[in-house]
């Protein structure tokens, strides 16, 4: 082919399902021998991957985008999410463009700037486009937000350019989908709602046959037949791009006969990010993963997580504000396993420091410079240049709760703007993780770790030392995704979604 095919997933709302049936997509046509590629032309998420961008230097992506390149079997780069909109607070995000923050465009009021990105968006996807024979694309929230039309260029305008083959997912399990669905098409201008190729209902539960004549009477309202009936799978085994899961305790309960289960807490502060790494926990056999915001919710934690943080200052303030503090240092003062990582790494010692206002800039109430938990003898110091790298780390020796690391060798990644160092006053802690290049990644006291590398959690081999068993890999997840589709969709409607349109 000399020009891909584009297959698009929009969405009747956010989390109606696009990114996994968009990955799911990846893997399918992967497996008919096709190059494909995902694309989105721009993603609001604080979970993101490094990756390479242009020139060779490292960038960011969505973490969903990078997940479907590697379902796709393609090799992950930021030409697929070509902007990343990161919120830093409730009316501001950082901007993300081809990988590297654009401080200059922050400030733009959103229509004027999404006329400036949509180049970069546009350039991005002619590009992938000539290089391969499928491009599978999502979309963002709805495309029908009559609102924002004008200067939507993630849904309507990027499949118009792809000239794209769309389906449109719902999440049935809210209800209304079929309300959904049409108010969706109807809103559309006719040559947009002429893309759209098929309705599907996702989460369903229940007996299939009672959704008749639903989807006859829609076909005759829009000439759009519903081409899959998804049923409920909460155990795809991919994270959710938005929200902390499904914010309930996760995990099995109960392990083999006589296990003990193994508590963990995830410290879930408003300014989380890439929590997407903890996912490989969710399903671990005789573990069980909750979400802490009070402190009783750290009540019989085995293991403290404190994740990443898109404004560290912000998310500790909020948690001592919380009592979260007292509640975490109790908890290390009992010898309990305490984690944390990025962010959360910066919070453990014992200050912050933002000389520039780097953490300032992000809300204007709450400035950079605090005290720590205490919990390291580290100092953190903001800094405007954003460090985004690949990580290939291997542990030295760990000693109390953590010893089952010593020696693994796991690879990740880091994001931040902080950067750490021993407190002069203070007798310095281990240093139990180093890079290739000799820098520290990763600081120890006690049962206290502290890491700069995100990932931990999807390696294979960590998961083997710290709980016995390796967990489900990428490759088996993906290749669930794909079977998924396949047995769930109308036969021929994959392969046919390739197929110009009779609308053309």
């Amino acid at each position: 082919m000399t020009r891909a095919k584009a297959v698009m997933v929009l969405g009747t709302t956010s989390g109606a399902g696009k990114s996994w049936l968009a990955t799911a997509l990846c893997r399918w046509y992967a497996g008919q021998g096709l190059k494909v590629a995902p694309f989105k032309a721009q993603n609001m998420s604080n979970n993101a991957r490094v990756v390479p961008g242009p020139g060779g230097r490292m960038g960011e992506i969505g973490s969903a985008q990078y997940f479907q390149a590697l379902a796709a079997r393609c090799a992950p780069e930021v030409r697929q999410n070509p902007v990343l909109l990161k919120p830093e607070h409730d009316t501001g995000s950082q901007v993300v463009v081809l990988g590297e923050v654009r401080r200059d465009l922050a400030a733009v009021p959103w229509r004027e700037r999404s006329e400036a990105l949509w180049p970069f968006a546009r350039e991005a996807l002619a590009e992938l486009m000539a290089e391969n024979d499928v491009v599978v694309i999502e979309g963002a929230g709805s495309p029908a937000e009559i609102n924002l039309h004008a200067s939507d260029y993630v849904n309507m305008r990027t499949a118009l350019a792809a000239d794209a083959a769309c389906l449109l997912v719902t999440d049935i399990d809210r209800g209304g989908a079929f309300a959904h669905l049409y108010g969706t098409w109807a809103l559309l201008p006719p040559t947009e709602a002429a893309l759209i190729r098929g309705f599907v209902l996702n989460r369903f539960r229940g007996d299939a046959a009672l959704l008749a004549p639903g989807p006859e009477q829609l076909q005759a309202l829009t000439g759009v037949p519903t081409v899959a009936t998804l049923p409920m799978w909460r155990e795809h085994g991919l994270p959710e791009e938005d929200g902390v899961f499904d914010d309930r305790a996760s995990g099995a309960a109960a392990g083999g006969a006589g296990e003990r289960v193994l508590r963990v807490a995830v410290v879930a502060w408003p300014r989380i990010s890439n929590l997407d790494e903890f996912q490989p926990l969710r399903h671990q056999s005789g573990l069980r993963l909750t979400w802490a915001r009070r402190p009783a919710d750290l009540d019989g934690a085995d293991w403290v997580i404190l994740p990443g943080s898109k404004h560290t200052s912000a998310d500790l303030a909020w948690l001592r504000a919380q009592r979260l503090d007292a509640a975490i240092a109790a908890h290390a003062a009992r010898g309990g396993a305490l984690l944390g990582i990025c962010g959360g790494l910066q919070v453990l010692g014992e200050a912050l420091t933002d000389p520039d206002g780097v953490e300032a800039s992000r809300a204007a109430a709450l400035g950079g410079d605090a005290p720590g938990l205490g919990l390291l003898p580290l100092v953190t110091r903001f800094e405007r240049d954003k460090l985004v790298a690949p990580v290939s780390a291997r542990f030295g020796a760990l000693e109390g709760a953590w010893r089952a690391l010593s020696g693994v060798a796991f690879e990740g990644y880091e994001i931040h703007q902080g950067r750490t160092v021993f407190h002069p006053a203070l007798a310095p802690c281990a240093e139990v993780l180093r890079n290739p290049a000799g820098e520290v990644l990763g600081w120890q006291q006690g049962n206290v770790l502290g890491l700069y590398a995100h990932g931990l959690f999807e390696s294979p081999a960590v998961l083997q030392a710290l709980l016995g068993r390796p967990g489900r890999t990428l490759e088996q997840v993906c290749d669930g995704l794909a079977d998924f589709v396949d047995r769930h969709f109308a036969t021929g409607t994959l392969a046919g979604l390739l197929a110009p349109s009779s609308a053309h």
